[in-house]
């Protein structure tokens, strides 16, 4: 058990003590309802819970939840425990060692669907939005600079387009020499986004032919990519195992710290306001605990607000929380240099991006079933879903797993309780868990999730809807 939830729980007897002491059981009674939410949501099944994550800045509301007591707040005493890598971290969720976790959003989608591990995995809380960066190592980056436009002020002009980078993969090629870059799990934003990139460059970045026993993902590949855990993106491209990777913070902003690379892109200007991480549980687990799932969401909504409120006002605090051992364990500097409205790309020329961690505005919390569908889309555009499938199968596979329904009954508890106004919400009344359709990707392809098959027709690099490897 960790110190700091030992003293939460030293914390919470005490009070329990001195309540008995001073007012006699029944007023213990009633401070037990008072620790409780006082709203239409029953009693939590489960109160004791321990939630998985990984070392990484997005995972922000979890920690901000347990420091900020709205854990305990809705009578939940919460251990938060970092993980070796993502694999570990589904497989705890899968068997119960983890009531929950911090997720790429593409793995309850997966898990789902039975690529890779099997089993029913759901979310009704989007964690962020934005968050991640494509960083290359020094040389590859001086060998893409002479393709790089420049402004007036001699710096490159942003967003940087893969376009770049095609000249210096080719050459590789031609030297006959693989040209290898990281992300950190199959069916991460990190891979999808840094596949969406290198095609829009037209640089192929492989399929993957699971029906085949092919799960590298690097047949017909100009670039090989493969897993490496956040943490250990920086030192594998610093001793050349990798040219270049996409990760979440702090791990790109590590790279200019130690002078080894230089992050060329964030996802913010690959997708605009793209989802990246959820909260995930298996569906056993919800079914068993609905009372104690709607008060885990209500208090990781709130924590999301509390990050983005005050224009991201209280992002110091919540590097400083951050840096701790207990949580992602990096430099204050390293952190505060993304997650406090900036960002740095070479060495020196740091930018505002107020945007580039989102935690509550963009109603980034909502599990939107487009949000789902993208992913599946881009599953079965690099040939994890081998099959054709119709648009009617993305639509009710994002309904198995995203679970609006959950989240607008936690935020309607919220609403009654007084701590969030409704106009902080998707209109409930109205809401279809659909964004309409967005323009906002770096290849200007127009994404609309009622149409999931069309979409995939526009891109020039992909499978088609009716083709199989």
């Amino acid at each position: 058990m960790s110190q700091q939830l030992l003293s939460k729980l030293m914390g919470r007897r005490s009070l329990l003590q001195g309540a008995v002491k001073t007012f006699g059981a029944v007023a213990v009674g009633s401070l037990l309802a008072m620790s409780s939410a006082q709203a239409a949501v029953g009693e939590p099944e489960k109160e004791d819970l321990k939630f998985g994550f990984i070392k990484l800045t997005d995972m922000a509301p979890l920690a901000i939840a347990y420091e900020k007591g709205y854990f305990e707040d809705e009578g939940l005493y919460v251990q938060l425990e970092a993980q070796a890598n993502w694999k570990v971290l589904l497989d705890r969720v899968i068997d119960g060692e983890l009531d929950g976790a911090h997720m790429l959003a593409g793995q309850p989608l997966g898990a789902t669907i039975g690529y890779g591990t099997q089993a029913h995995i759901i979310t009704a809380f989007s964690m962020d939005l934005n968050g991640n960066a494509i960083t290359v190592s020094n040389d590859i980056w001086d060998q893409m600079k002479p393709h790089v436009p420049k402004g007036a002020d001699g710096k490159p002009v942003h967003p940087i387009k893969a376009d770049a980078l095609k000249p210096v993969v080719d050459a590789f090629r031609e030297e006959g020499k693989p040209f290898n870059m990281g992300m950190v799990f199959p069916v991460s934003t990190h891979n999808y986004e840094l596949r969406y990139w290198l095609a829009a460059g037209g640089i192929h970045p492989g399929f993957y032919a699971p029906h085949k026993g092919d799960t590298a993902g690097q047949i017909d590949a100009d670039a090989l990519l493969s897993v490496t855990p956040p943490p250990q993106m920086p030192s594998t491209m610093e001793a050349g195992t990798i040219y270049g990777y996409c990760v979440g913070e702090p791990w790109n902003q590590q790279a200019v710290f130690k002078g080894i690379g230089v992050p060329v892109v964030t996802d913010y200007e690959i997708w605009k306001n793209n989802p990246e991480k959820v909260f995930g549980v298996s569906k056993g687990w919800a079914d068993a605990n609905p009372n104690t799932h709607i008060r885990v969401v209500k208090a990781m909504i709130r924590a999301a607000k509390w990050l983005d409120d005050n224009n991201n006002g209280n992002r110091p605090e919540a590097v400083e929380i951050l840096s701790r051992s207990d949580y992602v364990g990096a430099d204050y500097d390293v952190i505060a240099n993304s997650m406090t409205g900036t960002f740095e790309y070479e060495k020196g020329d740091k930018r505002e991006v107020p945007d580039f961690n989102v935690f509550f505005r963009h109603n980034a919390t909502y599990p939107y079933y487009s949000d789902a569908i993208w992913y599946l889309t881009q599953m079965r555009r690099w040939g994890q879903i081998a099959e054709p499938k119709s648009d009617d199968w993305f639509m009710e596979t994002a309904k198995k797993v995203y679970r609006p329904d959950i989240y607008a009954l936690a935020a309607k508890e919220l609403i009654t309780e007084g701590k969030l106004e409704a106009n902080e919400f998707p209109d409930f009344a109205t809401e279809t868990g659909y964004k309409p359709p967005q323009t906002h990707f770096i290849d200007n392809i127009t994404y609309d999730a009622t149409q999931p098959n069309e979409y995939l027709t526009k891109f020039k690099i992909g499978l088609q809807p009716d083709t199989t490897l």
